[in-house]
């Protein structure tokens, strides 16, 4: 069983921060795109050096370009040599988010958001509660056999998204495993994330299942888990305690179209554009409470 990781705060070094961003003269069109708004809340989290760190020709494209087209591609699913030709070059565009989503940038700039939407909704930064789940999603040929699997509950050869958020659905970690990695076997090594990442959470919510000796590694850890099962007689749908915060979370990724199918070659890329989905969310978001 192989996963990639992406927890809070402390697992990624801290990026050098500018906020001397080089001037666009690009007009902004496309609903992915970032208003005035929204970059006042993401530019101070942007560094501004070459995205290689051997140095190199001085960057002639501005740092809000360059996000624009990640968020482009992550909303509207296109590939990379799709993008709309009045932004940055699809292979300077995919060398930035391949950098940042490897050293570290995607990372911080996600959790200092998540800890902006915290305060924004009066929460501590760090939280003390989360929920966890998961979602199958189906992958494209591009995806190797090897790092995919079949979900034979939901039908779904591809990958799985394992995520834990706090109480107000703000994701705090992610981790990728093929689809064929089922909940109980994953429980432990994400309770090991939410509890490495998160050190103030003591508490957490799962469904059923997550059942068996996830409870008792839990408690070994210091957290407690809780096991939200369906209602007696349950038929169909129905909004359950906590759990329906992270399937909202769920859903908030599944707007972007490049997190309903798995693209991504590599699981850590996936990872990060379903980062990007929840940055679109929180700089959204924060842009009209900074606004109002």
């Amino acid at each position: 069983m192989t996963f990639y990781l992406v927890g809070g705060a402390g697992a990624c070094p801290t990026p050098t921060m500018s906020t001397e961003h080089l001037p666009t003269l690009r007009a902004r069109r496309y609903p992915s795109d970032t208003t005035d708004a929204e970059w006042q809340v993401i530019a101070p989290l942007i560094p501004t050096g070459h995205p290689t760190r051997r140095g190199g020709r001085r960057p002639v494209h501005a740092r809000r370009d360059i996000v624009d087209a990640i968020r482009y591609l992550a909303h509207n699913g296109c590939v990379w040599r799709a993008l709309p030709a009045d932004f940055p070059p699809w292979q300077t565009v995919y060398d930035y988010h391949a950098r940042w989503s490897t050293d570290g940038t995607v990372n911080h700039v996600h959790n200092r958001l998540r800890d902006q939407a915290r305060a924004a909704a009066g929460k501590d930064r760090e939280p003390t509660a989360a929920i966890i789940d998961s979602q199958s999603v189906r992958a494209a040929e591009t995806v190797a056999r090897a790092s995919r699997g079949y979900d034979a509950g939901k039908k779904i050869n591809g990958r799985k998204r394992h995520i834990a958020v706090d109480t107000i659905g703000m994701l705090l970690v992610v981790a990728v495993s093929a689809a064929s990695v089922q909940d109980r076997q994953a429980g432990p090594a994400l309770i090991w994330a939410v509890r490495m990442f998160c050190r103030h959470i003591t508490m957490t919510w799962a469904d059923s299942g997550y059942s068996g000796t996830l409870t008792d590694y839990a408690a070994r850890l210091g957290v407690t888990v809780q096991i939200v099962a369906k209602l007696a007689g349950q038929i169909g749908f129905q909004v359950l305690p906590r759990r329906w915060v992270v399937e909202r979370t769920l859903s908030w990724i599944s707007r972007c179209r490049r997190t309903v199918r798995d693209y991504e070659r590599r699981a850590e890329h996936h990872a990060a554009i379903v980062q990007w989905s929840m940055i679109i969310v929180m700089t959204r978001r924060l842009a009209r409470h900074h606004h109002t």
